[in-house]
């Protein structure tokens, strides 16, 4: 009667005593193997893998469990490290956005390692195969995409209010609830930052101007009241000073200088070029604070040769000049904040774009006078006189 053949496991010191039975006592492999109870070729094969082992040829099984843990975990990075590769631009994405992606990549690589690396959990992903998918119609997709260009181009500093505007000029009838839904769909949200304001003080000695405004800043036509002011732009090579010229009936920005120095030729630059590219009538009414650049001789007779009359607002009364105080948080917060400005050429480049996207694209409560052709025009002579 024949034994059926078992696969029995076999200790390792049992498998050395074994080999040691060949190698050093003088038995020959068929008499340790009948002696033993084990069959000759697995003592040849227990023989061979020691012989190995002691030539540095083979690995002990110790080692063979640690390169093999080696390699899955080698096996696991490499995964990981392509998997950003093809998703990375969606870490920022919403979850939607990463379950789609991982759906995508399921059939390369584990479900469980692209939750990992995409940081979603493995049940909400299921929980999202699960649903059923939404469509979106072609025409939401177009608003959608033109929603996050209009946000792009305006650094991140257009409201739900202004967004509405936006999109009602290109054609659209939405209403402020669908935008701020939208908006909050595609993490577009407006941030902010904190500006301060330095002024100067004037020399006695100079003469200050009646306050002609009485902070009516609505005139009934364009070139009736012009207003203007001084801010500091910091730069990582230092301070730089814009003034500016601002149309009060439309709020466009008619004329503006920046320099690296405050001084008196800064303030009359930025008028001189709002007065070439406009030539308004004598009568006009140049409003500005009590500065020391809008008190000075220089500047006075500057205005006096345009035929303008000058005013300035009180001591300590922060809204005589708020339209354009409000520009310049716009600028500043809407606009420079948004990026790093590492030099004076930057910054002036940076604020020729402003004003050119300020003057064309932004939407103002007040009337809209300076055409695309006036405002190249205006550029020109903007360089001329830098």
């Amino acid at each position: 009667m024949s034994l059926k053949k078992s696969h029995k496991s076999y200790p390792q010191a049992f498998k050395d005593e074994a080999v040691l039975m060949v190698l050093e006592q003088g038995y020959s492999v068929a008499d340790a193997a009948k002696s033993l109870g084990v069959s000759t070729s697995l003592l040849y094969n227990w023989k061979e893998k020691h012989q190995a082992l002691q030539q540095g040829i083979a690995l002990e099984e110790s080692e063979r469990d640690e390169l093999k843990r080696l390699r899955r975990e080698n096996k696991e990075l490499r995964m990981e490290k392509e998997i950003p590769k093809k998703g990375k631009r969606l870490l920022c994405e919403r979850n939607e956005v990463k379950f789609r992606f991982i759906k995508q990549q399921s059939n390369l690589f584990p479900i469980a390692q692209l939750c990992r690396v995409m940081s979603v959990s493995k049940s909400g992903y299921y929980d999202w195969h699960k649903r059923p998918a939404n469509v979106i119609s072609l025409e939401t997709l177009k608003l959608y995409r033109l929603i996050r260009q209009l946000f792009k181009q305006s650094r991140g500093s257009l409201g739900n209010r202004e967004m509405v505007k936006k999109l009602r000029k290109e054609g659209y009838q939405v209403g402020r609830y669908l935008v701020r839904k939208i908006m909050h769909r595609l993490r577009l949200k407006v941030t902010q930052r904190r500006a301060y304001k330095v002024t100067t003080q004037r020399k006695h000695s100079d003469a200050v101007a009646e306050n002609l405004l009485n902070m009516n800043f609505n005139p009934v036509s364009a070139n009736q009241v012009w207003a203007g002011d001084v801010t500091y732009l910091k730069t990582g090579e230092g301070w730089m000073y814009l003034a500016v010229v601002m149309d009060l009936y439309s709020r466009r920005i008619v004329g503006w200088h920046i320099d690296k120095r405050m001084t008196t030729d800064l303030i009359s630059k930025a008028l001189m070029k709002a007065y070439n590219l406009r030539q308004p009538n004598r009568g006009l009414v140049f409003h500005s604070d009590r500065g020391s650049q809008y008190t000075s001789k220089q500047f006075s007779k500057l205005l006096s040769n345009y035929g303008i009359r000058a005013s300035m607002g009180d001591v300590g009364a922060c809204w005589d000049n708020a339209v354009v105080e409000r520009f310049f948080g716009s600028l500043k917060h809407d606009w420079i904040f948004k990026v790093a400005q590492p030099t004076r050429v930057f910054m002036k480049q940076d604020v020729t774009a402003y004003m050119k996207y300020y003057n064309l694209e932004r939407l103002h409560s007040a009337n809209g006078d300076l055409s695309p052709v006036e405002f190249e025009n205006s550029q020109l002579k903007v360089s001329s006189l830098a």
